[in-house]
């Protein structure tokens, strides 16, 4: 048995080629019969072979239709079963939110009966059902989603996970309770009552689990299908447990009798590249008739002029000569040889003609114009040069391209595309990530719309970034805690190096440590030294310090800050106090020598001792009593108890800590060779950012460097990894409505987003004036404050509010039991005081509150009004504190509950809209928390989102929550670029321009291109598609270039998108390569495996087909095919064998890597077209051999060894930026590395050519090539028949293959959603 390996290089989202004028696939190509024709006698059963034939490499098959032309139909298909598209558009809800999906699921539960049975009412009930929860916007979008298949996945890994729980007998839905399955609902009880005894099951993120389940309760999974009668029986008795709390309720979809059908697939690319004359071959078997210009150029082309006749115009001005026009453009197109190659002054002005046409068409037919011209382009080219280019087009280009090199870094030709700013890469980015995009700016655009904010701030607001930050944060280093061994300005061991800034702006080698006598690098460690690792730290310190590297180095030590410690018994406070004594009375340096000779008595593993601190100090100090220092009345204290105040105070986390200029590594750098490296780094690498203060003034000899550093941005007070996570959750508060807490009843009916809304419209906010002042900055501190950890939490936010007037502070009671007269005392009086009292004596009142020694006074009875301050309203207060209604509470209970997530009592703080909790029971949160909260909210968002707002011209406290709910909407959003802000003054002549309806949310996207590029052909349908699916301010400016020397085009491209889902049969289609290679394999008993390798970004692209699968061939050999392959074969597509390919397999390659053919020399007359016997060949092969690549062996273990792969590559990453390098490049790079790849060169007989070999050499041959002929320049399949005796019967013994398997294929065809002909 052979194993044959194919590289198709597909998948889903890749592009798919299709080969028109090549060998014309698998009926008609020698090739095929390689794979049969290999497995002779005494192959063996092992050998791994590859077989890389361009009929593998396509998914398209020439279909003749019921005319003379030719057409290509594609379709591309997944390999698992159809999903019901009602699924799939749950599955877009829930990507909205679960509440969403919910909603969905309750209006869908059984649909049989509402539509009648055809795909196209199913799919019409289906967005009838979704439009009642979505936005018009967001129902396209679900189009979209649909027509891209795009949930299917997601569908058929829920079928997936269900396969590991087969169902019970005759059920087509069912429970799983803790792994026991059934469809009785009569018998869920049993099983419920028994889940506790069972493990729970594993639930994955995408799971849907039913909105006020019980966490704790046993998990009941309900496999089912969404909309049929079964579903409908279960998940009503499953609602109705949930509700009462019984079980946790998971959904997870299942298709009991899943479809036949595959998913048929848009999104993708199909090109038919044309090929050069080494590849171009006619079947004269097929019908002749009209080229491919006839098919291409339709009868509704919407460029519709033909040798100077327009067609349009003379079909409305004549109509009723409709007929007669349609024949003489048809005789016109087929008499025209549109195709023919084009002198080079004829391409040189075709980019700027090309746009000129485009721009000539009315606005609302430009972009199908350019559509239509780049993806025909070849077929258009002619014509097109005979367009004049308007001056103003070609002076509005050039003004343009100014611009765009200077904003966006383009040159001519270039292309980009931004969609409200977003920078779409054209390379990297599919249509499934546009689409991400679209939705996404969606949510935030209709978010704005809905706070009621005008469609043209909309536009401004989104400009802003406001995405966190990653930037490494820092604390302050100005601190007294932190003992420092050295100081670079002051100390004399330092006193040669230069002083001034300026010498940073001096050149050095790469890598150079500058050493001036500046404190530009400071690096505090921050341990307890009776831990492990606390020598090996203070090792690397020393090292720092005795090879001068140019960082000044802390010490903070974290010990026992108790007031009467003796040192004699506390290893740790020994140290200190040794510390201190020593740099009292020698200096600081002597004193770190002596820790790092403390730390040398410990053994590897242990922990320092008070023996060790003693040990160095009676050495050292032998006249000194050492108890006087260590002992429990020292008088060498400094900084004991300051240490672990500080560490404690800058919430660096776990001990110990390293920090470089202030911002902690991370725990993995702290291992002794990783510091030491990450330092170094961290030196290098900011020593560019003091280049750049100095080059700019801002940072000057006579300036404190450590004040500079600390006054930068990243500066913090406390670093609180809660605070400074960017993974953050936030609030949706894009809603405007008129509900508020106060009404239980009501407010119990809201979803989510409502209740935000309504908790929002009731809350009173305190500040630290009572002014007119829009405040960027809103905290909402949650918490039980009739218990101690609640008004701590409350007490630290007044505290902080009363130093800002950027902050409000409202509050949300999140009790921790049922509330009651007796346990809501404090909850009541501080909303009592903020409903009835000024804002003034509410905030001096609720500060009473807030306090242990009041709510202490509170319990034992103490009369409320008794806290009253001056100028409050008692009785009105006290009213209100004595009311029967707790409306307020349950409210705030249920909100805390149900979308803050909180159990009782929990904490938490909303911060602009971000969730910061549940905080730990015992987890501080104080004042310098909500000072960072404070001071990145107006570094990243408030300030600017401020300033926005205040041009609305709205009254203060509606801004103020305005800027709350934006902050919200836009720091929601998933982090990516920051947008691009482009203006382009010159529009007017060289710009297609579509504007956006009127009073809608629009987008607003922009596109630079060259109409003669790739990138047009991927534009133009994307561009059409966008149009159809959103409202567009499109503007589309021509980036042309000049003077262009070859054809700037030189495929048909077809973009398979569709705007929804399109219901048809389809038609007669070959199956493709990957369906009939298996039934080669069963037909000649071979094994194939098919492999693929993504063209590394990095690695020189290539455009042309032909070259890119001559990349594949020589490129990639030693990470193509798995590492259990240690030797392939290579055989050509136009080869025929006629030996046992095991005598290759097992030749000698006497070490070399691989071994090729040498070109034959034998047939005299081709001797002029020997291009390797003159010239630099000549030169560089001195005297060995020009070698073929249609045939070679490779011995993969050698080829690794060497790292042939990496030599060619890096051979080829410098030759092939010169297009008229490698023009040859499977043959040429290995011809050009036999120096340092060798090649073992086959004996002749290996392959024979009849271009370059003799006839009497034939009898010989072990396979037959087709080579290309440059002399007579022979169609290859005449070639074959002329050349090849048994061509024939292997051409009618593959074709009668094909014909069976094309009848087998089309039999079992099924109805299909998409397909697109050329």
């Amino acid at each position: 048995m052979c194993r044959v390996y194919a590289c198709p290089y597909l998948n889903v989202k890749a592009r798919v080629w299709a080969t028109l004028l090549e060998t014309p696939g698998p009926a008609h190509s020698p090739r095929n019969m390689t794979a049969a024709g290999s497995c002779g006698t005494g192959f063996g059963t092992v050998l791994r072979m590859w077989l890389l034939g361009v009929e593998f490499l396509s998914l398209l098959y020439l279909v003749s239709g019921s005319t003379d032309s030719k057409a290509v139909t594609t379709t591309l298909t997944t390999k698992w079963a159809s999903t019901p598209l009602l699924l799939e558009a749950s599955e877009f809800l829930a990507e909205e939110n679960q509440e969403k999906f919910w909603d969905f699921v309750e209006a869908n539960q059984n649909i049989e009966g509402e539509h009648d049975d055809t795909d196209q009412a199913y799919y019409d009930l289906i967005l009838k059902k979704s439009s009642a929860l979505l936005s018009s916007v967001q129902v396209n979008m679900l189009k979209f989603a649909l027509s891209l298949r795009a949930y299917s996945s997601t569908v058929h890994s829920f079928q997936q996970i269900a396969s590991n729980e087969p169902p019970p007998a005759s059920c087509s839905a069912f429970f799983s309770v803790h792994g026991e399955k059934t469809c009785d609902t009569e018998s869920l009880d049993a099983l419920l009552e028994t889940a506790p005894q069972r493990p729970k099951p594993y639930l994955f993120k995408g799971d849907h689990k039913f909105p006020g389940s019980n966490p704790d309760a046993p998990v009941v999974i309900l496999y089912a299908e969404i909309g049929k009668p079964e579903f409908h029986r279960l998940h009503q008795v499953l609602v109705s447990k949930a509700n009462k709390g019984l079980v946790m309720y998971v959904l997870r979809h299942y298709s009991a009798n899943p479809s036949h059908k595959k998913v048929h697939l848009s999104g993708y690319v199909v090109e038919l590249a044309i090929k050069n004359q080494e590849y171009k071959a006619k079947d004269d078997t097929q019908v002749q008739g009209a080229e491919v210009n006839a098919t291409l150029i339709g009868e509704n082309d919407p460029v519709d002029e033909v040798q100077g006749f327009l067609f349009g115009k003379l079909k409305t001005i004549y109509p009723e000569l409709k007929e007669q026009l349609k024949e003489l453009r048809k005789h016109l197109v087929e008499s025209t040889n549109e195709m023919a190659p084009l002198k080079v002054w004829q391409m040189q002005d075709l980019s700027f003609q090309t746009a000129a046409r485009i721009l000539a068409a009315p606005a609302v037919d430009a972009l199908t114009v350019m559509r239509d011209l780049s993806q025909n382009f070849p077929t258009k080219a002619r014509s097109i040069t005979r367009t004049v280019v308007n001056a103003d087009i070609r002076r509005e280009i050039g003004e343009n391209q100014k611009l765009f090199k200077g904003t966006l870094g383009l040159q001519p030709g270039d292309s980009a595309l931004f969609i409200n700013g977003l920078h779409i890469d054209l390379d990297t980015q599919d249509i499934f990530s546009v689409f991400e995009v679209l939705r996404s700016e969606a949510r935030v655009m209709e978010g704005l719309r809905s706070l009621q904010i005008d469609t043209p701030y909309i536009h401004d607001i989104l400009k802003l970034n406001v995405q966190p930050s990653d930037s490494d944060y820092a604390v302050d280093i100005r601190n007294p805690a932190i003992s420092w061994i050295n100081n670079l300005e002051t100390d004399h061991r330092y006193s040669s190096w230069p002083y001034n800034v300026q010498e940073l702006l001096r050149p050095t080698f790469p890598g150079v440590i500058r050493q001036i006598r500046k404190n530009f690098h400071n690096l505090v460690i921050i341990l307890d030294p009776t831990q492990e690792n606390s020598a090996e730290l203070l090792n690397v310190a020393e090292m720092f310090y005795t090879n001068n590297i140019p960082l000044r180095i802390g010490l903070v030590f974290v010990v026992s800050d108790e007031d009467d410690i003796d040192g004699m018994q506390d290893a740790g406070v020994a140290l200190v106090r040794a510390y201190n004594y020593i740099c009292d009375e020698v200096d600081s340096q002597s004193a770190f020598e002596a820790l790092v000779a403390m730390f040398s008595h410990v053994s590897i593993g242990g922990q320092l001792t008070v023996g060790d601190v003693v040990k160095v100090l009676e050495k050292r100090f032998p006249y000194v009593e050492v108890s006087s220092i260590l002992g429990a009345d020292s008088t060498y204290d400094t900084n004991r108890k300051e240490g672990r105040g500080y560490y404690e105070q800058t919430g660096v986390g776990p001990l110990p800590v390293v920090m470089y200029n202030g911002m902690p590594f991370q725990r993995e750098q702290l291992d002794p060779d990783e510091l030491e490296t990450v330092t170094m780094h961290k030196i290098l690498e900011t020593t560019s950012f003091f280049q750049r203060a100095v080059y700019l003034g801002e940072l000057a000899t006579d300036h404190d460097v450590v004040d500079f550093i600390m006054n930068q941005p990243n500066v913090v007070p406390r670093i609180n990894p809660r605070v400074l996570s960017t993974s953050r959750t936030y609030l949706d508060l894009s809603n405007t409505n008129n509900h508020f807490v106060d009404d239980y009843a009501r407010f119990l009916s809201l979803d989510s987003k409502k209740r935000s809304t309504a908790v929002s419209n009731s809350m009173n906010y305190m500040t630290k004036k009572d002014d007119g002042y829009v405040r960027p900055v809103t905290f909402w501190v949650v918490g039980d404050f009739d218990r101690p950890s609640g008004r701590q939490l409350l007490y630290d936010a007044i505290r902080h509010m009363k130093t800002s007037n950027n902050v409000r502070l409202g509050m949300i009671n999140n009790p921790s039991l049922s509330p009651s007269a007796e346990n809501s005392r404090v909850a009541r009086a501080i909303w009592a005081a903020m409903q009835t009292q000024t804002a003034n004596n509410a905030k001096n009142f609720i500060t009473k509150m807030a306090k242990e020694e009041t709510a202490a006074a509170l319990e034992k009875g103490t009369d409320i009004g008794g806290f009253a301050v001056g100028g409050m309203d008692v009785s009105l207060f006290k009213s209100a504190y004595d009311g029967p209604k707790f409306d307020f509470l349950l409210s705030h209970a249920a909100y805390c509950r149900d979308v803050l997530k909180l159990k009782k009592g929990q904490r938490g703080v909303i911060s602009n809209g971000r969730i910061i909790g549940p905080l730990e029971e015992e987890e501080v949160f104080n004042q310098d928390d909500f000072l960072l909260l404070e001071s990145i909210i107006l570094k990243t968002s408030g300030e600017r989102i401020k300033s926005k707002v205040q041009q609305f011209g709205i009254e203060e406290d509606r801004a103020s929550d305005l800027v709350m709910k934006v902050d919200a909407l836009l720091s929601s959003q998933p982090k990516g670029e920051a947008r691009v802000e482009y203006g382009f003054a010159e529009d007017r002549h060289s710009a297609v321009k579509i504007r956006p309806k009127e009073g809608e949310v629009y987008f607003d996207v922009v596109a630079v291109v060259d109409p003669v590029t790739r990138d047009a052909q991927k534009l133009a349908p994307l561009l059409l598609v966008l149009k159809q699916l959103v409202n567009l301010n499109l503007r589309i400016f021509m980036n042309c270039q000049s003077k262009l020397s070859d054809m700037p085009l030189k495929s048909f491209y077809r973009y398979v998108l569709e705007p929804e889902v399109v219901f048809q049969a389809d038609g007669s289609v070959s199956p493709g390569p990957i369906e009939f290679i298996p039934r080669m394999a069963e037909q000649y008993g071979f094994q194939y495996e098919l492999v693929q390798y993504k063209w590394p970004r990095w690695l020189h692209q290539q455009t042309e087909k032909q070259r890119i699968i001559w990349g594949y061939k020589i490129l990639f050999l030693d990470v193509l095919f798995p590492l259990a392959v240690d030797k392939f074969l290579f055989v050509d597509a136009d080869q025929i064998v006629r030996t046992d390919l095991k005598e290759l397999r097992d030749f000698d390659l006497e070490g070399a890597p691989y071994g090729y053919t040498p070109f034959c020399e034998s047939r005299r007359e081709m001797d002029g077209y020997r291009f390797w016997k003159s010239g630099y060949w000549a030169s560089h092969l001195a005297g060995r051999k020009y070698h073929i690549s249609a045939l070679y062996v490779v011995d993969l273990k050698k080829f690794r060894k060497i790292a042939a792969g990496d030599r060619l590559r890096g051979q080829y990453q410098g030759l092939s930026q010169d297009p008229n390098s490698l023009s040859n490049l499977d043959q040429d790079l290995p011809n050009n590395m036999i120096h340092q790849v060798p090649i073992k060169s086959l004996p002749q007989e290996w392959l024979w050519c009849e271009t370059w070999c003799d006839d009497t050499s034939k009898k010989k041959a072990k396979t037959i090539d087709l080579c290309n002929n440059p002399k007579t320049k022979e169609p290859k399949l005449q070639a074959a028949v002329r050349i090849v005796a048994e061509w024939s019967d292997y051409d009618q013994e593959i074709k009668r293959l094909q014909n069976k398997a094309a009848a087998s294929h089309t039999a079992g065809q099924e109805a299909t959603d998409v397909h697109i002909e050329l």
